[in-house]
């Protein structure tokens, strides 16, 4: 659907569609079956310029608007949900915080190496014993002679292991969400360990790490903002924006699935005609589709919130929780609708469901989506 995108919008989305059609999916199957990192695509990632996408102009990158960056995620998702996971954490969750928190000696340091690629972010908040509870997690940074000595334990990071620098959220004070501090931490520091996590049901070849510090010693430019306190302030605030680039990915797999769907059904034989013409087929077909615009629309206009500079994190919570459950919905009908060829990986449909699954767990469960929006709309929080 096209409602309301200016031609430039259009030009994007169709420059990101070729690229991804003719870099991503040729590859996607592969890499999941081999648990291989697609090295290629963030190649292709760099020489498009798509890595720094949204990274200030001022500092190198492309300046694009929320929608711009919306629009290029949901055909990453497309292709390939591991290829999106780069940019979403490396923009969306690291150089949208530098940019939005940095001192100016932070975003000059950070943010023209992260726009060309040279230097890629990932997002430690979650521990091993901490993940929808952050305003209580353990790792800790002590105050030096020189800075901060920070020590502690990260899982489930994205571009852990390939990334350049770490924005971390650790304890500098006492107890709960004031206590808690962000640092951006150079992965080449002395006691800074990441290491790979294999076996993962779905986004089989995206990088995903557990990070150790053990007395990783930084200075004190390394404190973002220069403000002690407000980790979990940024933390939260750029999960509204990776909720975001989430429900457009979310909107992109859906996408895919749908479109396998159709393919698949048009084509495969059953009872003298195409399994198309069944009544059941197209239902799963027609509910997938409406999933797929429905999706796209709540995604939209989270973008179009930021753009006019309003809240956006209930937007965020809402297109997050449907596109995630919606794109599972999509996987599963595309299995179906292959039948017991939707099993084998000769066909994406499984990698589909796989790397659908996992989006109704990260960036805040579904669970976790319910309770910030009743709270949003009721005024009342249900968390204990």
């Amino acid at each position: 659907m096209d409602l309301g995108l200016s031609p430039e919008h259009r030009a994007l989305r169709e420059t990101a569609r070729r690229w991804v059609d003719d870099v991503v999916v040729p590859d996607a199957v592969r890499n999941d079956r081999e648990e291989r990192f697609p090295s290629e695509a963030l190649d292709g990632l760099r020489q498009t310029g798509f890595i720094g996408l949204t990274v200030p102009d001022a500092y190198g990158g492309g300046g694009a608007d929320p929608l711009s960056y919306v629009l290029m995620i949901e055909e990453l998702g497309r292709g390939d949900a591991n290829v999106r996971s780069i940019v979403s954490v490396h923009l969306g969750l690291v150089a949208g915080s530098i940019a939005r928190w940095g001192t100016d000696e932070q975003k000059t340091r950070w943010l023209p190496a992260m726009a060309g690629g040279e230097t890629l972010g990932c997002f430690a908040l979650t521990e091993p014993d901490h993940g929808s509870d952050p305003a209580n997690l353990r790792a800790v940074a002590e105050r030096t002679a020189t800075g901060w000595r920070l020590s502690g334990r990260k899982v489930f990071i994205t571009n852990g292991t390939i990334a350049g620098v770490a924005l971390v959220m650790a304890r500098t004070g006492g107890s709960g969400a004031r206590g808690i501090s962000a640092f951006l931490v150079p992965t080449e520091a002395s006691g800074f360990v990441a290491r790979p996590i294999h076996g993962k049901l779905g986004i089989r070849s995206c990088d995903t790490a557990e990070i150790t510090m053990d007395a990783v010693d930084v200075g004190e430019e390394a404190l973002l903002g220069g403000t002690e306190g407000t980790g979990l302030k940024v933390a939260l605030s750029a999960l509204d924006d990776g909720r975001m680039s989430l429900a457009a990915s979310c909107t992109g797999l859906a996408q895919a699935a749908l479109d396998a769907m159709v393919g698949y059904a048009k084509e495969r034989q059953q009872f003298g005609k195409p399994i198309a013409a069944h009544q059941l087929v197209q239902e799963l077909i027609a509910d997938s589709a409406v999933d797929v615009e429905a999706a796209r629309m709540l995604t939209w206009r989270v973008a179009d919130l930021k753009t006019r500079g309003e809240s956006y994190t209930l937007a965020a919570s809402q297109a997050k929780l449907f596109a995630s459950e919606a794109s599972v919905r999509a996987a599963n009908a595309c299995v179906q609708a292959h039948g017991g060829y939707g099993y084998i990986d000769e066909y994406v449909a499984g990698k589909l469901l796989r790397d659908a699954r996992v989006t109704t767990l990260y960036e805040g469960t579904s669970q976790i989506q319910k309770l910030l929006i009743g709270r949003a709309l009721t005024g009342v929080s249900a968390f204990s």
